[in-house]
C-alpha cells in the first residue's frame, strides 16, 4: 500500500471542499482507496490530504492525472502543492 500526502494553500475552504467532495467518484476510479482532510489550527486555507492507494505506481500516475490538475485550479488551490509519497513501515 501506498500513501499520497498533498499540502496546499487554497483561497477558501468551503468552496475548495465542495470541489473535493465532487471529485470523490472520479478520485476511486483514479484508484484512490482511503482519504482524509486536515486543516492546519489558525489557518483553515491551509489543507493537508492524504490519500491511500494499492501501489506506489497508482498514487504516482493519480498525482501526474490532468483531471485532477483541472479540479485542483477550479478549485482554488494558490501555488504548487507540496507533495510526498510514502509506504507503510
Amino acid at each position: 500500500m501506498a500513501t499520497l500526502f498533498v499540502r496546499h494553500d487554497v483561497e477558501d475552504y468551503d468552496v475548495w471542499k465542495q470541489a473535493y467532495d465532487g471529485f470523490d467518484a472520479e478520485r476511486q476510479t483514479l484508484g484512490v482507496t482511503g482519504h482524509g482532510v486536515y486543516q492546519a489550527e489558525g489557518d483553515p486555507n491551509n489543507v493537508t490530504i492524504y490519500h491511500h492507494f494499492e501501489s506506489m505506481d497508482a498514487a504516482k500516475a493519480f498525482m501526474q492525472s490532468d483531471r485532477l490538475r483541472e479540479v485542483m485550479m477550479a478549485a482554488g488551490v494558490r501555488g504548487e502543492p507540496n507533495v510526498w509519497f510514502t509506504t507503510k513501515a
